[in-house]
């Protein structure tokens, strides 16, 4: 980056390490910690959304809606995360294929399923085959995406569950006795005071997701572990223009301090939206609160 670079060999070892720090390599994980908190912008409202659609389905009087919710958080919850992410990716790109393989290739007359191999017509693939590199990049992410969502959206509901459950009953009769409908109750009444019961398993679950981010390197998508690991191993002369030994404790090192720093300033965060939470509400931290005041 810099115009002294050209020759590492008479650099400062000042100068050398500027320049080796800022190589096109070393720009790969900048932008990957950037994709890791995108991962977590998109991810952890996606969670929400698929953990209140499974508690509001679990506590359905719907029979067979309730039977899905409840199956939905038994059956995520009970699999070890790095199964499901091995196993749903590659489900889940295999079922996108086969849906458009059927709609774009109806007179395919060969299997799909040929020994191990899962093989559709070229229109069918998803990505295209010659697609740029950044839509391949893009799907893997955007995979990546939708299975963390699924993961982290089955204890999300599990949680809000809960926290409906926790909401006192009385408020729900005294809000029919003047009238409401079962979905204003719903709306009106129990969604609103069931935040202040959620937050700490939602809080705890937000930091479980912020350590689980390494995962990706599992669904295909260049993490800041996965560079960590990659510049930090023992670089020759014959390879580089940076030689080094194995520097990896020093770069998973960052790292550390890097998940400490996010996962303070997401406690911060949380214990903020917790005080403004209780603030009036009928429970130890808002009574608490009330003293204060």
């Amino acid at each position: 980056m810099f115009s002294f670079c050209a020759d590492p060999s008479t650099l400062s070892e000042a100068a050398w390490l500027a320049c080796y720090l800022t190589t096109g390599k070393h720009m790969a994980i900048y932008w990957s910690v950037g994709t890791v908190l995108v991962l977590l912008a998109i991810t952890a409202p996606a969670a929400l959304a698929f953990g209140f659609g499974g508690a509001a389905a679990a506590r359905s009087k719907f029979l067979p809606l309730r039977w899905f919710g409840k199956t939905y958080i038994a059956i995520v919850r009970g699999v070890p995360d790095i199964a499901f992410f091995l196993f749903f990716v590659i489900a889940l790109d295999q079922a996108f294929e086969w849906m458009r393989h059927k709609v774009k290739c109806p007179d395919w007359d060969q299997p799909i399923r040929q020994g191990n191999d899962f093989v559709v017509c070229d229109a069918a693939k998803l990505p295209l085959g010659n697609a740029a590199q950044w839509v391949h990049e893009t799907y893997g992410f955007l995979l990546a995406v939708l299975t963390f969502a699924i993961v982290f959206g089955a204890f999300a509901a599990n949680v809000l569950y809960g926290a409906m459950r926790a909401v006192p009953r009385g408020q729900l009769e005294t809000a029919e006795a003047y009238g409401m409908t079962q979905r204003q109750c719903f709306w009106r009444i129990l969604v609103p005071q069931m935040w202040v019961f959620a937050l700490p398993g939602l809080s705890n679950l937000w930091m479980v997701l912020i350590k689980a981010t390494p995962l990706l390197f599992l669904l295909g998508v260049e993490d800041i572990v996965y560079w960590a690991r990659e510049l930090g191993g023992a670089k020759t002369p014959r390879f580089t223009d940076y030689p080094h030994g194995d520097w990896r404790m020093w770069y998973f090192l960052a790292l550390l301090v890097f998940y400490l720093i996010l996962t303070r300033i997401s406690e911060v965060v949380l214990a903020r939206v917790m005080a403004r939470l209780t603030r009036g509400q009928a429970t130890m931290a808002g009574e608490a609160q009330r003293k204060a005041a």
